[in-house]
């Protein structure tokens, strides 16, 4: 078995037809690389190019970029074939290749060299694994954010035809049976009005088979996220697409060092805005926004309700917070509460299987445990957290 120091490390820069790899040792030395096709012989070709004998260094490691997008569908064959694979998120390639040439130019040869550096320099990738359970979950779950759009979509489209057919238009929360009731009462005379009518009727018909195939869609989500044996269907304002989201972009949640780190990933962290002696923070763009999304949805669910996290956002008001700080806030606390939730069936999981918790032990880590169950407790007005301290979770040399 080769150590860690003998590995060379194989960077992609993936397309649809297309990968450029760089064959990286571990002091950066490149010892090769070409552009090969994804059909059968291409990627059959590849692998007999990197897989030609060099002395001392049998043992590689693919470091793929964008893993969870357009280099998907090539890390799950590479796993297929039992090679190992790890994911270089495109914000840190795209940084080491403005600080490696001093410029941001793109080309693949370039792209496939910042992936290089980035597997040989930094510990602590994510290992690609291949989950057939999520992979099932990622894909109905973006056939549930399909319908949901194509809803909204032809919900937008039939409005602007009821409004010309009718003074005033319809109602805003408008469904397929309330619209077909308004519709059978119009009876427009000249052909524009008749045209508007007829393609109504046919949005109307298309939107009671979109509300069908969500309710199944929902229907089966539920059933595989309780298969999964998750706790984020008992949170209050989660449901079962959401916690497919969570569950598909999350992935291992230990990968997170502390509730701070998945703040900062998810956007929910405040950005320390700070000059001189004036002290504020600002809102995040940054971060996973579907996540941020699903939290966002959280969050109005809980105030729309009276639930903690309403009890939680009018103490936040009474403090003299506006309404967005309010949810800002809100959204933070919320992220902690999805975070130890997660933490916790990880533990729950791990015991099951005979296997230790995060950080070794049987049981959770301190820092989870800061926030309650409820949005009253802990603390959520910290800015993005520092430097992660943690043991590296891939088998990467550092930097010579």
């Amino acid at each position: 078995m080769s150590t860690a120091s003998n590995r060379v490390v194989i960077g992609m820069d993936p397309h649809k037809r297309s990968v450029t790899i760089e064959m990286m040792t571990p002091d950066e030395i490149v010892v090769g690389g070409g552009r090969f096709d994804t059909n059968e012989a291409g990627f059959a070709a590849m692998m007999r190019y990197v897989s030609t004998p060099r002395p001392g260094r049998e043992d590689r490691v693919w470091a793929v970029e964008g893993c969870n997008g357009i280099g998907h569908h090539v890390a799950m064959r590479l796993l297929a074939v039992g090679e190992e694979v790890v994911d270089v998120p495109p914000k840190f390639s795209a940084r080491v290749r403005m600080f490696a040439t001093g410029q941001g130019r793109k080309t693949d040869v370039t792209d496939a060299h910042s992936v290089a550096l980035v597997g040989t320099r930094m510990a602590g990738l994510r290992p690609v694994v291949n989950d057939e359970q999520l992979a099932v979950l990622r894909v109905l779950v973006d056939r549930r954010r399909s319908l949901g759009e194509d809803h909204t979509r032809m919900v937008s489209q039939l409005h602007a035809h009821l409004l010309e057919l009718i003074p005033g238009g319809a109602k805003k929360d408008l469904s397929a049976a309330q619209a077909k009731t308004l519709l059978a009462k119009v009876r427009p005379r000249d052909i524009a009005g008749k045209t508007r009518r007829r393609v109504a009727a046919e949005l109307i018909g298309d939107l009671e088979r979109i509300y069908t195939r969500k309710k199944a869609a929902d229907k089966e989500l539920r059933e595989l996220v309780a298969a999964t044996g998750t706790s984020l269907l008992g949170l209050n304002g989660i449901g079962p697409t959401g916690a497919a989201r969570l569950l598909v972009e999350v992935g291992d949640i230990t990968r997170f060092p502390d509730r701070g780190h998945f703040a900062s990933w998810n956007g929910t962290a405040p950005i320390d805005a700070s000059s001189g002696d004036h002290v504020r923070h600002r809102l995040s763009r940054a971060g996973n926004r579907q996540i941020n999304r699903t939290l966002h949805i959280m969050a109005t669910v809980q105030l729309r309700n009276p639930t903690e996290g309403r009890a939680y956002y009018d103490r936040r008001k009474a403090d003299g917070k506006s309404s967005m700080e309010a949810m800002r806030c809100l959204k933070r606390r919320l992220s902690d509460i999805v975070y130890r939730t997660m933490l916790n069936d990880s533990v729950v999981h791990a015991i099951a299987d005979g296997k230790t918790g995060p950080g070794g032990q049987r049981g959770n880590d301190s820092d989870s445990s800061a926030a309650g169950s409820h949005p009253h407790t802990g603390s959520s007005d910290k800015s993005l957290p520092g430097p992660a301290k943690h043991d590296p979770r891939t088998r990467l040399p550092d930097a010579s």
